[in-house]
């Protein structure tokens, strides 16, 4: 498929695009080419809740902060009663607060901000001479992909194609004159129609065994297991309207070192009429201190963007599992999506930062869950005893405190708030043994009993391209040891530009960020090492002045 002489972010296209593009769907005649936001959902939300625009808004209800990080991208922003936030409170200050307030009841307010990225969505069959073929009469549409970013080492290429060609695709872009240009891919066949017949867990097998079955299974077939069903039924489960709330997990790269321990993500959403997921809304949380070489950015997005974007998108670089949810009211997940949108605005706001060993993708999604009330059960620190060690001694060794610090908060971080695979096997095995048969006691949890129909497993294969297949995620310090290369100066990484976020759009007056657990050791140290120092310092006065001759 050849590439388009196109600029070098898709993003250029989208705002040259935006003025002309279509409001609704009817406004053309070739209905497998839409509106980005044509009647239908996003996540538990009508598409008519929100409008197109670009980080650029003037009027919109996202805090600038938030506005900033997309400047020249396409968002989805609320029209109106948006999801707030309360800014002189922390995050799970103000997420508390907020419950408490609403008797942990959501109030139907959507996100004010989605990532989209593309102004229009294309369906049919993709072609490997470069055309959509459409249903009906319509002409098959000329279609090239956007382009590779200078910093994405691998890409789609024929087998990718020969991929998607084996069923419809369902593709966001931008339709330019006669040809669409393609950001994100989707294959139409992962759609589920019904949950299949209830096949539980045998004795001794865990939700972990399936995750790493088939070498974690970057190159099997998609999947989908029914692993609980309330009505214990042998025969398939409609799933067509029904609300989900869905834990997922990305697995490790097979080109990149620092990813062992994966990715995490919760999604909300309801099924299609024909068991579709594509529309559900991901929160996806990624540091905001650098600029990806991807090109991900943190944020709510639609689970097809999250997926499928071709620079982005986790299944072009590692395979994916998903826990799914099924529920008979949209009230847990709702008020989760609520929630995780105000920790979103003071995440922009740089309220705090993400840390990969204390405050990353699995810790900032499981705490929320946890300030809502769902004790998702605690596995601690990997070695809490180790760390009050490892701080001196990486500190010496790297000769640097911060490595000493990084060192400590890796071992003392509490397990499911550290490791996505940790996070991901708690949160399935708590609602398989606990609130599956009604364990759950108040707020959040007693409502997911009641509410929970059956729960899915989802096995999602990595896209062929020319990338390295990943594998499963670790689930240990130690294993991400035992892949990784001993020597540090071995390991595949990819440098990243910093992003530095503006002066003014900081707010003095926002809450000071908690300091991670290593502040608290590294005083600790300081008291220890300084104590030992004037200890030694006396001792050699002392001994001095006996040795001393005394006065004649």
């Amino acid at each position: 498929m050849p590439q388009p002489s196109l600029p070098s972010a898709l993003a250029a296209v989208a705002l040259l695009c935006l003025a002309a593009m279509p409001a609704h769907a009817n406004d053309t005649a070739d209905t497998s080419v839409r509106d980005a936001l044509a009647p239908g959902w996003l996540g538990l939300y009508s598409t008519d809740r929100f409008r197109l625009t670009t980080g650029r808004c003037k009027d919109c209800e996202a805090p600038e902060q938030a506005l900033w990080y997309f400047n020249d991208d396409m968002i989805a922003v609320a029209r109106a009663n948006a999801a707030g936030y309360a800014p002189r409170l922390r995050a799970q200050e103000d997420v508390r607060a907020w419950l408490a307030d609403n008797h942990a009841t959501p109030r139907d307010q959507p996100p004010p901000l989605l990532w989209i990225g593309s102004p229009h969505v294309a369906e049919g069959r993709l072609q490997p001479e470069g055309q959509l073929t459409r249903a009906g009469h319509a002409a098959p549409l000329p279609v090239t992909l956007t382009p590779r970013l200078s910093t994405n080492r691998a890409y789609a290429g024929d087998s990718s194609i020969a991929f998607f060609a084996a069923g419809d695709i369902k593709a966001r872009g931008v339709l330019r004159e006669d040809r669409f240009v393609i950001r994100t891919l989707w294959p139409k066949r992962y759609a589920m129609a019904a949950a299949p017949a209830s096949q539980p867990l045998a004795t001794g097998t865990t939700v972990e065994r399936l995750v790493r079955a088939e070498q974690g299974g970057a190159r099997a077939g998609y999947a989908v297991r029914t692993l609980w069903r309330r009505d214990g039924g042998m025969q398939p489960l409609p799933l067509a309207g029904k609300p989900a709330l869905a834990f997922v997990l990305n697995g490790a790269q097979g080109d990149d070192d620092e990813s062992y321990g994966g990715h995490f993500a919760v999604a909300t959403g309801r099924f299609g009429v024909g068991g579709e997921w594509d529309n559900w809304l991901v929160n996806n949380f990624y540091s905001l201190a650098s600029v990806s070489e991807k090109g991900i950015i943190a944020a709510t997005l639609p689970m097809d963007a999250y997926m499928g974007d071709l620079n982005s998108g986790q299944a072009w670089y590692r395979p994916s599992y998903m826990l799914v949810a099924v529920l008979k009211d949209p009230r847990v997940p709702a008020l989760y999506q609520e929630a995780i949108s105000r920790v979103f605005s003071h995440f922009y706001r740089q309220d705090f930062h993400y840390r990969h060993a204390s405050t990353n993708c699995a810790g900032i999604n499981v705490e929320t869950l946890r300030t809502l009330g769902w004790q998702i059960p605690r596995l601690g620190g990997e070695a809490p005893l180790k760390a009050a060690v490892a701080l001196p001694y990486m500190a010496i060794k790297e000769v640097s405190l911060a490595s000493g610090q990084s060192a400590y908060d890796y071992l003392k971080t509490e397990r499911t708030e550290l490791l996505p695979f940790a996070a991901f096997n708690a949160i399935a095995g708590d609602l398989l043994q606990r609130l599956s048969r009604g364990g759950g006691r108040t707020g959040l949890e007693a409502q997911l009993g009641e509410d929970l129909e059956a729960l899915l497993f989802v096995r999602i294969p990595q896209y062929p391209s020319s990338r390295a297949f990943g594998s499963d995620p670790v689930l240990s310090l130690r294993e991400y040891q035992q892949r990784a290369p001993a020597n540090r100066a071995e390991w595949k990484i990819v440098p990243v530009a910093p992003r530095v976020f503006p002066a003014a759009l900081k707010d003095p007056a926002a809450p000071r960020e908690p300091r991670p657990a290593s502040s608290r050791a590294t005083w600790v140290w300081s008291g220890v090492v300084l104590t030992a120092l004037a200890a030694i310092a006396w001792m050699i006065a002392r001994r001095r002045s006996r040795s001393r001759p005394p006065p004649s």
